[in-house]
């Protein structure tokens, strides 16, 4: 039996594979009013329509200031729910778990959308805001954010709590909190963005402590059964920042206060810093967080064939891959996994079964 096609559970929620979607910022907002739109639907219902085991929104912002571009998606009121919801449903009629990943994009928000010509913070004038952050530090490029003041970090735990309650309205069925790649809560735990003086700066403690007040309290509101996951940027790939080590001791924290799995990838707090890219370059940090933590991870990061991803899972190093670019390319990536390993599987449309055969 391949280990990559065998089912995982967490809490109650069973994936019927370990080969799962990445979370794929899209910039596709039409009304820049955080509704995800037609886009979304088929984006993300090809995979789920390809065998994914679990497919994971982009990165949905828990407020207005929280979104990474204007055309971002969100999640802070009904609109969003309702239109989430129906993308949700074709998710779950083809067999996949839908997880939402609830973010805060800190300093590195209203940004202009990739693939636009202009840098930088998207100016008032063209639909931007003004960026918050723990300090008034700024990204290479970007406008200098204004620091949230210590009353204002209640707020920012009630909004993640309040769109975690709506994901789950929506019928996500399960929840990452997104602490990585130079957002808000990343920003939070780095040194080199983290100057506070108060309860939420200087030691590792304090750096972690709205971190773990959001997993709590989404735990407490998601209840026994919900799965949730932390996304970790594992290194700054650079000095005197954020490290595997401090990732590690945090995430055994997180699990502490309710988290089930560490989703493991690396940098975006630093620009121009120097990574050495390879196949499978995040897997060893997925491995240490695991082992200083005792807890299940995934890996992510340059994984594109079947039998690297099967090694990966096989030999205990990840619990699950995430898949990027690969399911980019290949939205029925899981199938042609399952062909290319030999493994039967019983979920492909009836629609498309004359592609079980050779």
């Amino acid at each position: 039996m391949s280990a990559l096609f065998t089912p995982l559970t967490l809490r109650g929620t069973t994936f019927r594979n370990r080969l799962w979607v990445a979370p794929l910022c899209q910039y596709s907002v039409e009304k820049q009013d955080g509704v995800p739109v037609d886009w979304h639907l088929v984006h993300l219902g090809g995979f789920a329509l390809g065998g994914a085991g679990l497919v994971m929104t982009e990165a949905t912002a828990v407020n207005a200031v929280g979104r990474i571009s204007p055309q971002d998606t969100g999640i802070w009121n009904d609109e969003q729910q309702q239109s989430w919801a129906r993308i949700v449903q074709f998710i779950r009629s083809q067999g996949a778990v839908p997880g939402i990943q609830l973010a805060h994009a800190g300093r590195k928000g209203s940004s202009w959308r990739h693939w636009d010509p202009r840098e930088g913070t998207v100016p008032l004038a063209d639909g931007g805001w003004e960026p918050v952050a723990p300090s008034a530090v700024a990204f290479e490029g970007y406008a200098t954010p204004r620091p949230l003041r210590t009353d204002e970090l209640p707020g920012i735990v009630a909004d993640f709590v309040a769109a975690a309650r709506r994901s789950l309205d929506a019928g996500f069925e399960l929840l990452e909190i997104h602490a990585a790649h130079g957002y808000l809560l990343h920003e939070f735990l780095s040194p080199l963005s983290n100057r506070r003086e108060d309860d939420y700066g200087g030691s590792l403690e304090n750096r972690a402590r709205l971190l773990l007040e959001i997993v709590r309290a989404v735990r407490a509101e998601a209840g026994e059964s919900i799965p949730i996951l932390v996304r970790f940027s594992a290194t700054d790939w650079t000095d005197d920042g954020w490290d595997q080590d401090q990732t590690g001791i945090v995430a055994g924290w997180a699990a502490e206060a309710g988290a089930d799995l560490f989703d493991i990838s690396t940098g975006g707090l630093v620009s121009g810093t120097r990574i050495p890219l390879s196949p499978g370059y995040q897997v060893p940090f997925a491995e240490h967080v695991k082992d200083a933590a005792a807890a299940p991870v995934s890996a992510v990061g340059l994984i594109t064939t079947a039998q690297q991803a099967e090694e990966i899972v096989a030999s205990g190093r990840a619990d699950a891959v995430m898949m990027g670019r690969e399911m980019m390319r290949d939205p029925h990536f899981a199938w042609r996994a399952a062909h290319e390993l030999g493994v039967p599987i019983d979920y492909y449309p009836p629609q498309y079964w004359r592609a079980r055969f050779r």
